[in-house]
């Protein structure tokens, strides 16, 4: 059934936007008149060229040219260290329906992952649902389109779990980590609308995250409170969310080199917005939805101060779930907005910082020879109006065209009129 939903999928693509069909070609070259390199550089009248699935060379004098995106802002395409690419609202419109056929909700998946494409985003880093894996291989067989997915598979949970002495905790990490996982996914608190308590002790932490390094994978905490301090002396890689932390965990991550993963704006405003979804499903209540609400201004409060932490190294994610697919680079507009992040630091954090988060800066996250040809282009120049990372005209993900709003004319972009 997935290899027919996969082929019904391909079909409709190559339909509906006749680019996303497209085969390598020997030699592409892109025009742009302003390219954002993804490290922080601005390249102006440039020409880039690809071969296969690579960028080979950054040559103005390349020709003859393949796409003319001289109109457009040209950068990396975006990479979001934190979805949730498989949760989506069943048909009778909630975020939970035990009536929903696995048909369904394989072809609702598979939206979420076209949807993040569309919007610009090449890479993601979901970390919650085992579903992820074979959407994740399926898509690097290029059964279906979506972003380069990394997954934890199964995430760590805390007291309640079977899994609470150090040896079990490393027993699950090596189970995990033998069935393909790309990273450890750890809750070591509760939930933000149960008050983000610790649920893991500093053992426990230890364990985890020594025993993930002993497979080669990064570990991505989900922490508030006391849990960002703790992560941090585990040697975790990542921390998301970190809502009530102090100056001087920011500082301690700092120190730690250890990658900070906050959230400004769309992960709850996205809640609050579909809160009729959700409400009435585990600890999706009138509290919790309470909780979220006074946690927004903090979020705000939070990265203000984060981005003030000498050496922190603040990355791009969303946290996205059903509702938010697509969207995702509306967080960067908070952050810049709300938050009063440089946008071009911005641009940096969903580019070249979140690839060196994930050890892949190597192969995607910049403009420069011999990484993956991801690229995308902006009707706009997000430097000065940062409202054009919601007008994505053009989508390039390892040298194949999947989105091309000027030549297919298509009137609108994904997620958000512009």
């Amino acid at each position: 059934m997935k290899r027919i939903l996969a082929a019904l999928t391909i079909v409709l693509c190559a339909m509906a936007f006749p680019a996303c069909a497209q085969k390598r070609q020997e030699q592409i070259v892109i025009a742009a008149g302003a390219a954002l390199d993804g490290r922080g550089h601005v390249l102006h009248n440039t020409r880039i060229v690809i071969e296969n699935s690579k960028i080979v060379r950054i040559d103005p004098k390349a020709s003859p040219v393949t796409y003319d995106l001289r109109n457009l802002t040209v950068l990396p395409g975006w990479i979001d260290c934190h979805v949730h690419i498989t949760y989506h609202f069943g048909p009778n419109g909630r975020a939970e329906d035990k009536g929903e056929t696995p048909e369904q909700s394989a072809l609702a998946v598979e939206s979420n992952a076209w949807l993040t494409l569309m919007g610009g985003f090449t890479t993601v880093q979901s970390v919650g649902s085992p579903e992820d894996k074979p959407l994740r291989d399926m898509i690097n067989r290029g059964e279906i389109p979506g972003p380069r997915i990394l997954t934890a598979i199964r995430p760590l949970f805390g007291r309640g779990d079977a899994t609470g002495t150090p040896e079990q905790i490393r027993a699950y990490i090596d189970k995990v980590a033998d069935d393909g996982a790309d990273l450890i996914k750890i809750f070591a608190s509760k939930s933000i609308r149960d008050g983000g308590g610790p649920t893991l002790s500093q053992e426990q932490l230890d364990a985890a995250c020594d025993e993930a390094k002993k497979h080669g994978l990064r570990t991505l905490v989900h922490a508030y409170r006391d849990s960002v301090r703790m992560a941090t002396l585990a040697g975790c890689t990542e921390v998301e969310h970190g809502t009530f932390a102090t100056d001087d965990d920011l500082r301690l991550m700092a120190q730690h080199g250890t990658y900070f993963d906050p959230q400004v704006g769309l992960v709850i405003q996205n809640y609050l917005d579909n809160e009729k979804r959700y409400l009435g499903i585990g600890n999706y209540t009138d509290s919790g939805f309470e909780q979220m609400k006074q946690a927004l201004p903090l979020d705000a409060d939070l990265f203000r101060r984060a981005l003030k932490t000498p050496g922190l190294k603040i990355v791009f994610g969303t946290d996205a779930v059903a509702g938010a697919h697509g969207r995702n680079a509306e967080e960067l507009l908070d952050r810049v907005r709300d938050g009063g992040q440089n946008p071009m630091a911005a641009m940096v954090s969903a580019n070249s910082l979140a690839a060196e988060s994930m050890n892949l800066q190597n192969e995607i996250g910049s403009i420069a020879p011999g990484l993956q040809a991801d690229i995308i282009a902006l009707d706009g120049n997000p430097l000065d109006d940062i409202t054009a990372v919601r007008r994505v005209a053009f989508v390039m993900k390892g040298g194949v065209v999947y989105k091309n709003v000027a030549r297919a004319g298509i009137p609108h972009y994904a997620g958000v009129t512009p």
